[in-house]
């Protein structure tokens, strides 16, 4: 009867059940540590692209006490409102650096009967000046957004032509945002500047919550920075030429979740490496171990004419199968976890979380799942090749 090299590795692995669960978890748990790693790190960026791509401004300028609620709104999508006077627009367009201005006046959807969903940004958008959703209407929509017309980001459970109610006015959704990863543009509501005020006004007599902001306010100046500037020097302009203000830089909100990633990412690559040490060290063992239990039936093999290679490819044979099925098993763990908690991570981390592209996710999987398959193969290396080099009289007689 003809037992091939397959046939002798898949019951040497049935034979020692936990032994190879053993081996596969620790190959998985690299694996899966290297994947979340990096699908994280790639969420990220993609969110941060897309996200400052959206919102098409270089610079926010908010109420100087503000400051603090502007950024957790663009970082981690706080639901948050503030004032300023609206003629602080005009301040910043004279200021230094600038190429372009648009205002946005955000409002907080409430719990009461006046509104279909609780805490949603509610942001009015000035059409003829805006840069951030305009050019979506234009490639879109090739329209502007009636007054009784509202846009929805990805978040918000509404789709293209239901209506929704704020504060007594219905609106009707004429489109949906691409996902961003960032809150403070998918879990947000985009209207026309006069359709925003006129809601206001009208709340007083359509609604069981009246909203009391002023006709001449308005939350965030955005800004566009003439190329010849940076962002940042924009920002200095503005904040020493108008008193009251803050000036956000996105550059500077992006570079602090890089910061925050950087640090975190930093601390989990250090556990990830001692992990990956002890995995190979403990792998490297157990197969030294099946050597040496398995001497008997090594020398057999040589005696019944197997070669040096056979044997060789037997170990490492048995080292490849544990180590793509504990690669398999990581990913497919990590990859649940990640989507699972990815409001969770968002929410306590403090970053925008975006699920990547589907080639990247694809390349994400190949990679974690070729180092899967090197760290067991690695590992096995030295017990398979001492294995090869027994002599078969010797392997048998030590294995009696």
């Amino acid at each position: 009867m003809h037992i091939s090299i397959f046939g002798i590795a898949k019951r040497n692995l049935k034979r020692k059940f936990f032994r190879s669960v053993a081996i596969a978890l620790s190959v998985a748990v690299v694996a899966g540590t290297l994947f979340s790693i990096t699908t994280v790190m790639e969420s990220v960026e993609l969110s941060i692209m897309r996200g400052t791509a959206r919102l098409g401004a270089d610079v926010m300028v908010v109420p100087s006490d503000a400051e603090l609620k502007a950024r957790a709104a663009l970082l981690a999508g706080d639901v948050a409102t503030f004032y300023m006077p609206s003629g602080v627009m005009d301040s910043v367009r004279r200021s230094k650096g600038v190429a372009a201005v648009s205002p946005q006046i955000f409002i907080e959807s409430a719990t009461f009967d006046c509104c279909d969903i609780a805490d949603l940004r509610l942001i009015g958008f000035d059409p003829a000046t805006d840069f951030t959703i305009t050019p979506w209407l234009k490639e879109r929509l090739n329209r502007e957004l009636a007054s009784n017309e509202i846009l929805v980001g990805h978040e918000v459970a509404r789709e293209t032509g239901q209506r929704m109610k704020f504060y007594g006015n219905s609106f009707t959704v004429a489109g949906k945002l691409e996902s961003t990863g960032m809150r403070f543009i998918d879990n947000s509501v985009f209207m026309p500047m006069q359709s925003a005020r006129r809601m206001i006004s009208e709340s007083a007599t359509k609604s069981k919550k009246p909203l009391a902001i002023a006709e001449d306010r308005i939350s965030a100046v955005l800004v566009q920075v003439d190329p010849a500037y940076q962002p940042a020097q924009a920002a200095i302009y503005i904040e020493n030429a108008i008193k009251g203000v803050k000036s956000v830089v996105s550059e500077e909100v992006i570079s602090s979740v890089r910061k925050q990633l950087f640090v975190l990412l930093k601390s989990i690559l250090m556990v990830s490496v001692v992990l990956w040490i002890m995995a190979l060290l403990m792998i490297g063992v157990i197969f030294s171990m099946i050597v040496n239990e398995r001497q008997r039936e090594i020398g057999l093999l040589r005696a019944m004419g197997a070669r040096r290679n056979t044997v060789f490819g037997l170990i490492m044979l048995e080292a490849a199968a544990l180590s793509a099925l504990g690669g398999v098993v990581g990913i497919a763990a990590g990859g649940v976890l990640l989507f699972s908690f990815k409001n969770l991570i968002r929410a306590s981390l403090h970053i925008p979380y975006l699920w990547p592209e589907p080639s990247r996710f694809a390349l994400l999987i190949a990679v974690s799942l070729a180092l899967a398959f090197l760290t067991g193969i690695a590992a096995a290396l030295y017990p398979a090749a001492r294995s090869s080099r027994m002599e078969p009289f010797e392997a048998i007689r030590k294995g009696d």
